[in-house]
């Protein structure tokens, strides 16, 4: 059975880096072992041995990686402004791979925009994401229908979606990262019109 230790997610696991998991363990295939919650990039400052949630992360993660491989291939997540991906791909950087498959949704650029990001050699598709999740929103871009999976477990879920992911390659505008901090939009409040 593989381990995290055995795969590239063993860093961010040993860093205190994976939380919030819906799924850490291995999936339905063999020698993957798959992740599913948070990865925080920016730790608040702790006081004495008081536990902080992170200042911020890549939220709501999918994403699997394989024993003894050097790099996460595919890895999907949410980040609440655009401009927290120089430091993502700053902790992420040693597990990923430019022949990977990377999808960003984020909060504040334009609902009618898609981006292809470059961030050094590797390529990341940068898509809104207002008011729904990054399962719902990959499940519509892949075209997966829920049917196609409601019999799986949690595991094999994330297995088929993941799978369906791998590869993926549109037609996006490319833009820079510096172009990206121009043309993002101010922060949603994410609870804004939320009952109370």
């Amino acid at each position: 059975m593989t381990t995290i230790d055995q795969t590239p997610l063993g860093r961010l696991e040993s860093e205190g880096r994976l939380f919030n998991a819906v799924l850490k363990g291995p999936t339905t295939k063999e020698g993957r072992f798959g992740f599913r919650g948070d990865i925080a990039i920016k730790f608040q400052e702790q006081v004495a041995d008081e536990k902080r949630p992170p200042e911020y992360s890549i939220e709501q993660v999918l994403t699997f990686s394989e024993e003894d491989k050097q790099y996460i291939p595919v890895l999907v997540g949410y980040l609440h402004s655009f401009e927290y991906l120089k430091p993502a791909v700053e902790v992420l950087a040693d597990v990923l791979s430019p022949d990977g498959t990377y999808l960003m949704f984020c909060n504040n650029i334009d609902l009618r925009s898609q981006y292809k990001v470059k961030m050094g050699d590797i390529t990341f598709y940068v898509l809104p994401c207002d008011e729904s999740t990054v399962w719902k929103e990959t499940l519509e871009l892949m075209g997966i229908e829920k049917n196609d999976i409601k019999k799986l477990n949690t595991a094999g879920k994330t297995d088929f979606v993941l799978d369906a992911t791998l590869g993926f390659n549109n037609g996006f505008d490319e833009i820079s990262y510096e172009k990206g901090l121009e043309i993002m939009e101010p922060v949603r409040n994410r609870n804004e019109n939320r009952p109370v």
